[in-house]
């Protein structure tokens, strides 16, 4: 069994017992969470699409973690600009516990 969730605005296949990193979601280590956005379903063959689910996917914080670092530069041949701005993506680790 498996179901299609969105979060944070992208879309994630996600099974029972998967561990994966998800844009931030509020919440400590520990704290249940809940998916009501699912939009695909497929128990044992049998799918669901669109307003037919009526699933929702419970998952547990496992910890809250950063990306890699990503560099972002600028620079105008022979005018003297350069700008570099760096950044790390915050993420959120959870395990899916059921899907119901």
């Amino acid at each position: 069994m498996f179901a299609v969730i969105k979060v944070a605005g992208q879309q994630f296949k996600v099974e029972k017992d998967q561990t994966l990193y998800v844009p931030r979601v509020s919440g400590n280590a520990g704290d249940k969470v809940e998916f009501a956005e699912v939009l695909l379903v497929d128990a044992d063959g049998k799918l669901s699409v669109g307003t037919q689910v009526k699933a929702v996917v419970k998952a547990e914080i496992l910890d809250q973690v950063q990306g890699d670092k990503v560099i972002a530069y600028k620079q105008k041949r022979r005018k003297g600009f350069r700008k570099k701005h760096g950044h790390r993506t915050h993420y959120t680790k959870i395990k899916v516990t059921e899907i119901a």
